[in-house]
């Protein structure tokens, strides 16, 4: 087992953490080690931007847009 050390916590989260150990009967270090745990078990997010917007969006809300036609790339500028 690895171990870690939490430098420079803020004073308020330390005691909030304290709190919510005691609430659950557990130490400080076990309370951590269980909201590291149930972090990092939940589904990462998804990488597509659009999809993860997508997903967020419900399908009642969601508006089609009509899209300008593209205009031909203009020519570059010539220069010298």
């Amino acid at each position: 087992m690895a171990s870690i050390t939490i430098r420079n916590l803020d004073d308020h989260v330390k005691q909030r953490l304290r709190m919510r150990a005691a609430t659950h009967g557990r130490s400080m270090e076990e309370e951590a080690r269980e909201i590291l745990r149930r972090v990092m078990d939940e589904a990462s997010p998804p990488v597509n931007l659009a999809a993860a917007i997508r997903a967020r969006v419900p399908v009642s809300a969601r508006v089609e847009l009509a899209l300008p036609a593209r205009e031909p790339m203009r020519d570059p500028p010539q220069l010298g």
